[in-house]
């Protein structure tokens, strides 16, 4: 069945195809840079000397560490002192992360430590069918080292739960400790009978990691990159669930996956500067270079080479405005949308919101504000937000969290420190942290829409607008 044939949303089937084939971060950003390149971005290096054979119309992108990305436009008058308009996202999500010692045995099971990444509802990861994939250091004969991604897509660990009968104390209570009860099952001991032997303790070397894992688990990663297991040195292995995103409810109006917090902000991201870039007005606008930058590590804090808090922006900025006055310029003249899920009313807990702040799926996008600057907004970026969203006849929701509850936080606060213009919005979902969450397949093109309509008209709304 092609596309246009499929029920549902045209553009929420593009993202679905998108979250299938991004079960981490890193596979996100290889998904992100073939759409891009398929749009006509150049790929650039941070450590060469880009900056200095940009040209006007040019389509460039750059990733770091397999693991962020940052893509751009540069406009036909661009000079340094530009500013720079950018929607900003991440792409990791909840998760669970193999050990860098993972093998474990017990009572005739093969068990894989694990580690929890994020603040999951981890309730939600037990009896599901769990897959592999990350990225794995190898050798080839000639003694180089790539890093190479992997996807073991097919149900290969579980963790199980306690039958009721055994548990009938706390079974409608459940409770577990995420160190000793939470550790995923791989097989049965009795397959590494014919196993090949690991090296002898004592005599391996230090970048040798074949002792520290099952060789199944190893033999299948060799088998999965064509290469002998020695020649696997290493690797970040993230579990994530076998079943694939689908489109669900009566009308197709539901998407149920994983990770919609947040590869459906940075799908849309995507998909709007590769869409933007391609069409005929992208040739005669003027004014702000058009940016998107897709984080890691957002759900950890951001402190990292690849999350917000890192160099990605500042430096970007720097390299386009080399000079303290352009620089100082390009900040001012910016503007950033810093774009992450938000949490939909719930119909069996509507007391969680506030009354007047209660987002719904397929609402449109929702302005996210708090007065305690959780969320960057403040009435400038909330206007900014409302006129983009009409010249698309777009719908707007507001968020503000209950007086008596805590209120999350996303990228926008740390990357306003910049001193760059910041807003914070998002798209209104269900289970927000569940292995599989729920959004509106309506809500996607609205999203696109948006940062389209960003791209297209900042420069025009951004001069009739005067804050001394």
């Amino acid at each position: 069945m092609t596309m246009t044939q499929r029920a549902g949303p045209q553009a929420a089937h593009k993202l679905l195809d998108f979250v299938n084939a991004s079960p981490t971060p890193f596979h996100a950003v290889r998904a992100a840079s073939a759409r891009l390149e398929k749009a006509g971005f150049q790929k650039i290096r941070e450590e060469d000397d880009w900056e200095k054979s940009l040209t006007a119309g040019g389509k460039y992108y750059f990733t770091r560490n397999q693991s962020a990305l940052l893509a751009f436009t540069i406009p036909q008058d661009w000079k340094h002192g530009a500013g720079v308009s950018i929607v900003a996202t991440h792409i990791d999500s909840p998760n669970l992360r193999v050990r860098p010692v993972s093998k474990k045995n017990k009572v005739g099971y093969l068990q894989v430590g694990v580690e929890t990444y994020g603040g999951g509802i981890w309730h939600s990861w037990f009896d599901r069918d769990l897959a592999l994939a990350g990225r794995v250091v190898i050798a080839d004969k000639s003694g180089n080292f790539t890093s190479k991604l992997v996807r073991i897509d097919r149900p290969l660990l579980r963790v199980p739960t306690l039958a009721i009968h055994l548990d009938r104390g706390t079974a409608d209570n459940f409770k577990f400790n995420t160190e000793s009860e939470f550790i995923p099952i791989l097989g049965l001991v009795e397959s590494q009978l014919n196993s090949p032997a690991g090296e002898a303790k004592g005599s391996r070397k230090a970048t040798s990691i074949q002792e520290n894992h099952h060789p199944e688990l190893l033999s299948l990663l060799a088998t999965e990159l064509s290469v002998a297991p020695e020649f696997i040195h290493d690797f970040e292995l993230h579990l994530y669930d076998a079943q694939p995103s689908v489109l669900g409810g009566i009308n197709h109006e539901f998407i149920f996956s994983p990770r919609m917090d947040n590869q459906f902000s940075s799908f849309c991201a995507v998909e709007a500067i590769a869409t933007f870039a391609s069409s005929p007005n992208f040739n005669i606008l003027e004014g702000n270079v058009n940016a998107i930058s897709l984080f890691n590590h957002e759900e950890i804090g951001s402190v990292s080479t690849t999350g917000a808090e890192s160099s990605i922006i500042p430096s970007f900025l720097q390299r386009l405005s080399p000079t303290p006055a352009a620089y100082a310029q390009s900040v001012a003249r910016s503007f950033l949308v810093s774009a992450d899920m938000g949490h939909a009313v719930h119909p069996n807990y509507t007391s969680k919101h506030e009354d007047n702040h209660a987002p719904k799926v397929n609402g449109g996008v929702v302005i996210k504000t708090n007065a305690k600057q959780r969320y960057a907004s403040d009435s400038i970026g909330s206007f900014v937000v409302k006129k983009l969203a009409e010249k698309k006849d777009g719908q707007v929701q507001e968020f503000e969290v209950r007086n008596d509850m805590p209120c999350g936080s996303t990228v926008g606060p740390m990357l306003s420190k910049l001193g760059v213009r910041t807003v914070d919005v998002g798209w209104a979902m269900l289970s927000m942290h569940s292995i599989r969450e729920t959004a509106g397949s309506h809500d996607v093109q609205h999203a696109i829409d948006l940062f389209t309509s960003f791209f297209e008209g900042f420069n025009e709304l951004d001069k009739s607008l005067t804050v001394e």
